[in-house]
């Protein structure tokens, strides 16, 4: 794998540990970056316009996994069109210690993967 890669080491106690580097917070990971994610919203509240980080750093045909928290919930209604339509990505929303270990095989298998995870 390429140096500088994310790769998701440890989750808990309200982060996330990425590398070598601790992120308090919720925090969107691409490949090679990882950047807090200034969400305040309930998952079940995301609209498309808590994704606009996204912008001009993905293509289409990304999978953008978004970590929901603790347990699984259901996405909002109308999310996972709404994201393909503006960013052309393919969400797979899951609880957020499945997105971890899921973007890190992916990322491992040289995959195009976009975690977005809310902190547990």
């Amino acid at each position: 794998m390429p140096a500088g890669r994310q790769l998701i080491r440890g989750y808990g106690d309200g982060g996330f540990r990425i590398d070598q580097t601790l992120h308090v917070g919720c925090v969107v990971v691409f490949a090679e970056e990882t950047l807090g994610w200034p969400v305040a919203a309930d998952p079940a509240d995301l609209t498309v316009d808590h994704f606009d980080l996204l912008d001009g750093r993905v293509t289409a045909g990304d999978i953008l996994l978004v970590g929901c928290g603790p347990v699984f919930m259901l996405p909002p209604k109308g999310l996972k069109g709404a994201l393909k339509d503006r960013f052309g990505v393919i969400l797979e929303w899951m609880d957020t210690g499945a997105a971890c270990r899921t973007f890190n095989v992916l990322l491992t298998e040289e995959r195009r993967v976009v975690g977005a995870l809310f902190a547990v």
